[in-house]
């Protein structure tokens, strides 16, 4: 039974996480990057280009973060 709630624990952080790193931090981060850029007038190829990144792979660095704390959450249920 306690197996079963941390299992549910972990993948409720999972979901948490993955919205957070993935959603907030990488795609929502990179777009109000790029326009603070242009806000302070201080653009440049640097600032586009590593925010840029951070949109484009906002997916898959919320997949990974979701994965590793959800993977351990389904072990620990089965293992019940």
């Amino acid at each position: 039974m306690l197996k079963t709630i941390l299992g549910g624990l972990l993948i409720t952080l999972g979901v948490g996480l993955g919205l957070y790193f993935g959603l907030w931090v990488c795609f929502i981060g990179g777009i109000m990057g790029i326009a603070n850029a242009i806000d302070s007038h201080t653009i440049t190829s640097s600032i586009v280009a590593w925010n840029v990144i951070k949109i484009i792979l906002a997916g898959f660095v919320g997949g990974i973060v979701f994965y590793i704390p959800s993977a351990l959450g389904m072990i620990l249920i089965s293992m019940d």
